[in-house]
C-alpha cells in the first residue's frame, strides 16, 4: 500500500492569466476537448492541460531520474519528454536519459499521441518506474522526441502517467497500474484519489488501499459502463430539484486529468442561463452566494456539487467551472466529472470489480 501525495500547483491558465498572455494564447490555440474521449485512441487535448493544479513526482531507470507527472485517469500511457527532444518544451522540464540508467532497454517502436493543437511523438523503452516507493519493473514508456510548442512549455509538470485501461493505451503499451497488478506490487487492485479544496495540502493518490479517514460517510459503489476510461452511466442533472440536463440519461467519465466538468453543449447553455452567468461562464462574485448545489443523479443515489465547488474565483472574478464539449456515443450524451467534482468525493477506482466508489467529503 502506497501514497502518492499530491502538489497544487498554479495552473497554466492561472500562469498566463498572470503574465497578460491568456486571451492571445487561446485565439492561437482552439482546442476540442472532446476529441480525449473518442474510443479506441489515446487522444490528449493540451488544452485539458490548462487548469491541471495536481502534480506528483515518480522517477524512472537506474539511478531514478525524478519527474513531475498528472496523474491521469482519462488516458493510459505513462510518458516524459527525453534527452532526445529539442522543442522547447522539453529544453525547460526535465528529460530522461537512458544512458544514464543501467536498466534501460531500448525498442525501435514508435509511439505517437495526438493532441487538440498538436501532436507528441517519441520512442517506447523499459526501465524501472518508481512510484511512492513501488518498483515496477520492466515497464513500458514513452520517451518524446518533439512536444507542440507553447502549452507544454509553460506547463509545470513533465509528463502524463495514465490511470484508464489497456484497451485506450497508444501502441499497445501496457499502463503503470497493470503491471502493478500483475507483478503483485499492490495488495487490492484498486487506488484511490483525494484531491484538496482551495489551498490545502494533502492529495494523494493511494495505490493498493482506500483510506477509512475519507469513507466515514459510507461508499456509494457504481459499476462501469465501459473498460477504456472510468465510465459510469447518470440518470440525470438537477437544480432546485429540477431535472434540468441528462433527462433520460447519459454517459460521465471521472477524470482526474481535467479539472473542470465537461458539459454537452446545449446542457452547458442551459446551466450558464439557470445560474446567471454570461456566455462565457462569467458571474458576479456576489451572485455566487445563492447558488444553488448542482446534483448528479448516479446509480439511483444523488451526488450533490455545491457552488463553492463548481464556482471558480480568480483576482476577484468568479467564473462557472463548467466548458462545453460534445461528444456522441451509442449510450447518449457524454459528461466529465473532472477535479470540480472529485475534490467534493473521495475516488475509488476498484480495477477488480470494475466499480467507482464515491464517498463524499466533509
Amino acid at each position: 500500500v502506497r501514497r502518492v501525495m499530491l502538489r497544487r500547483m498554479k495552473s497554466l491558465r492561472q500562469r498566463l492569466q498572470e503574465q497578460g498572455l491568456l486571451e492571445s494564447y487561446l485565439k492561437q490555440h482552439p482546442f476540442n476537448l472532446a476529441a480525449k474521449y473518442f474510443p479506441g485512441i489515446a487522444v490528449e487535448p493540451l488544452e485539458n492541460y490548462m487548469d491541471d493544479e495536481y502534480f506528483g513526482t515518480i522517477s524512472i531507470g537506474t539511478p531514478p531520474q525524478e519527474f513531475t507527472v498528472v496523474f491521469d485517469t482519462g488516458s493510459s500511457n505513462l510518458w516524459v519528454p527525453s534527452v532526445f527532444c529539442a522543442s522547447p518544451a522539453c529544453r525547460n522540464h526535465n528529460r530522461f536519459n537512458p544512458a544514464e540508467s543501467s536498466t534501460f532497454l531500448s525498442t525501435n517502436d514508435t509511439l505517437f499521441i495526438a493532441y487538440g493543437t498538436g501532436s507528441m511523438t517519441g520512442v517506447l523503452g523499459y526501465d524501472t518506474v518508481n512510484v511512492a516507493g513501488i518498483n515496477v519493473h520492466n515497464q513500458i514508456f514513452g520517451l518524446a522526441e518533439t512536444e507542440p510548442g507553447d502549452s507544454f512549455y509553460y506547463s509545470p509538470f513533465d509528463g502524463i502517467l495514465g490511470l484508464a485501461f489497456p484497451s485506450i493505451a497508444s501502441s499497445g503499451a501496457t499502463p503503470v497500474f497493470d503491471n502493478m497488478m500483475i507483478e503483485n506490487l499492490v495488495d487490492r487492485h484498486l487506488f484511490s484519489v483525494y484531491l484538496s479544496r482551495d489551498s490545502q495540502g494533502g492529495s494523494f493518490v493511494l495505490f493498493g488501499a482506500i483510506d477509512p479517514y475519507y469513507t466515514t460517510q459510507g461508499i456509494s459503489w457504481i459499476p462501469l459502463s465501459a473498460e477504456t476510461y472510468w465510465q459510469i452511466t447518470m440518470e440525470s442533472v438537477s437544480v432546485n430539484g429540477v431535472p434540468v440536463a441528462c433527462s433520460f440519461g447519459c454517459q460521465a467519465i471521472v477524470d482526474t486529468g481535467t479539472t473542470l466538468l465537461a458539459v454537452p453543449i446545449r446542457a452547458l447553455q442551459t446551466l450558464l442561463s439557470l445560474l446567471g452567468a454570461s456566455s462565457s461562464g462569467e458571474i458576479s462574485c456576489e451572485a455566487t452566494r445563492n447558488l444553488p448545489n448542482l446534483i448528479f443523479r448516479i446509480h439511483g443515489k444523488e451526488f450533490p456539487v455545491p457552488p463553492r465547488a463548481y464556482v471558480l474565483r480568480s483576482n476577484g472574478f468568479c467564473t462557472l467551472g463548467l466548458q462545453g464539449m460534445d461528444v456522441p456515443t451509442e449510450e447518449g450524451e457524454l459528461w466529465i466529472l473532472g477535479d470540480v467534482f472529485i475534490r467534493e468525493y473521495y475516488v475509488i477506482f476498484d480495477r477488480a470489480n470494475n466499480k467507482v466508489g464515491l464517498s463524499r467529503l466533509p
